[in-house]
Parts: structure tokens; C-alpha cells; sequence
């Protein structure tokens, strides 16, 4: 049985769209659903059924005999608080995760990354975001960097500190809230 006769996009945004569903309850009984999604009402998931990455986030570690795990300290304007947080960000056009993820880092971090390929497929296939919320898909992309820290190609918008942060500094931040969740640091 269909749960819905129609979706409607309510807003027309380069980055993200409000779009409102017709949909039926378990009795039948009509109402109106919300949601949101990176794409245009030709490509909403509920329409194409691809499992088509829109996002990653970056599990990157240097390589050195104790590694460290690349974190951003970033401000975030929709909570007016800086969170500590893995690199991450868009799959733009073709590209795959592995090319978003070493653009992202780029930009990001000034870092250079190599994907690791390794391992369960499983854990590197795209995920739902928050699928009461939205349709978006996210992928993590594991692998390792080099090179140098710099900020050279971080947008105005952003503001973003590099953190290569050892087992002990990730414990230490996650024990003060700040990583993954809201923290006034």
C-alpha cells in the first residue's frame, strides 16, 4: 500500500530543500509530512531509490608509529559554538567518496589523504543521516594522511583549527563533551 499521493518541494535552494509530503497514517487518514534533501524534486531518493553518497566524513590517522587521528575544531553557525569533529563534507558531481574525502581533506586541513580500501565493504557504504528528517546519505571514508597543516584552502565561511590528536587528547575531549557533542570551548 502507497503511504503518500504526493511530495511537494517548498523551497528552491542550491544546498538543501524543505519539501512537504501528502501522506496516509496507518488508518488511512491523510496528513502532512516534512522533510528535508540535498536534491531537486526529479532526484529525492524517495523518487530514484539511490543509495548514492551525498556526504562523507573522514576517518584519517598520520602515518607514524603512534598515530593520530585528524580532528577539526570548527564553528558551527546554527549552535554559535565550536565542536570538535572529523573532517567531512559533499560529494560534488561524479565524484566518489574517496575523491570528495581527499578534496575535502584538502581543503579542510591542508593535509594530503590516501584512501584505505581495505577491509568490510560494509563499513565504508553510504548510511541515512537522519531518515525521519531527511533522505540525505553519508559515507565514511577511511584512509591515512602527509604533508603539511595549513589553512590555505579553507573558505570564508568556515573557521576551522586542525587537531592531530592522539588516543589520550581524543579521550580527554570526549570526556569533556566536546567531541562529538556541543562544547563552548
Amino acid at each position: 500500500m502507497k503511504k503518500y499521493h504526493n511530495i511537494h518541494q517548498l523551497t528552491d535552494n542550491p544546498f538543501l530543500n524543505l519539501y512537504q509530503m501528502d501522506a496516509i497514517d496507518t488508518k488511512g487518514n491523510d496528513f502532512s509530512y516534512y522533510f528535508v534533501s540535498r536534491n531537486d524534486a526529479q532526484h529525492i531518493k524517495i523518487k530514484t531509490q539511490s543509495m548514492k553518497a551525498e556526504g562523507i566524513v573522514i576517518y584519517a590517522v598520520t602515518n607514524e608509529q603512534n598515530p593520530k587521528l585528524v580532528l577539526i575544531r570548527q564553528y558551527r553557525y546554527p549552535l554559535d559554538a565550536f565542536l570538535y569533529e572529523l573532517p567531512a563534507g559533499l560529494v560534488d558531481g561524479d565524484e566518489t567518496p574517496g575523491m570528495a574525502a581527499s578534496r575535502e581533506m584538502k581543503e579542510e586541513t591542508g593535509l594530503d589523504f590516501v584512501e584505505y580500501g581495505g577491509g568490510k565493504t560494509c563499513y565504508r557504504r553510504p548510511f541515512f543521516m537522519g531518515a525521519g528528517f531527511t533522505d540525505e546519505t553519508s559515507a565514511t571514508v577511511f584512509g591515512t594522511v602527509n604533508g603539511s597543516v595549513s589553512d590555505a584552502f579553507v573558505e570564508d565561511t568556515e573557521e576551522i583549527q586542525v587537531v592531530l590528536a592522539d588516543k589520550e587528547q581524543v579521550r580527554k575531549y570526549w570526556n569533556r563533551n566536546a567531541f562529538p557533542c556541543v562544547g563552548r570551548i
